[in-house]
């Protein structure tokens, strides 16, 4: 049911975000505590501001009533994905490169399950992850269905 819900709601949505110039980044059905929120994230280069996340919660609710694809309560929120994105496809690894991520593995590489340093590059499916161990500055190359979760992280 979980992924129906994801899967309208990202149809209904994007015809929407099409007519704006905006971008849809993640939706995310989930339940915290006794209520469920649907969560939608959307960006353009430069940020989204308030406005547009509002106008497109307006069109997108009225779209959802139609459609009507979950039965119960639920909380709608159209908000931007701030300045530690989730990077869920290729295309985002590919506009990413220079900046810091944090990457979470399937599986541990050198003993290794998470790592946080520049995306150098991505080619062929590739990301090269420029990182710090203990005093050095190391590289490694992770195919990129090996990353579980990935995103923007701040520097410190």
């Amino acid at each position: 049911m979980m992924s129906n819900v994801i899967q309208t709601t990202e149809k209904l949505v994007e015809p929407i975000l099409v007519k704006r110039d905006l971008e849809l980044v993640d939706v995310e059905y989930v339940k915290e505590g006794p209520n469920w929120f649907l969560r939608v994230y959307i960006d353009k280069e430069g940020g989204v501001d308030i406005m547009e996340c509002g106008e497109v919660s307006e069109e997108l609710s009225e779209a959802l009533d139609k459609e009507d694809p979950i039965k119960g309560a639920y909380f709608l929120e159209v908000s931007s994905p701030g300045v530690e994105r989730p990077l869920k496809t290729k295309k985002d690894f590919q506009e990413s490169i220079n900046k810091n991520v944090h990457i979470n593995l399937y599986a541990p590489i050198n003993g290794e399950k998470e790592l946080e340093g520049v995306l150098k590059d991505f080619v062929n499916d590739v990301a090269t992850i420029e990182y710090r161990f203990k005093h050095t500055t190391k590289q490694i190359d992770i195919s990129f269905n090996q990353i579980a979760k990935a995103r923007l992280a701040v520097a410190l």
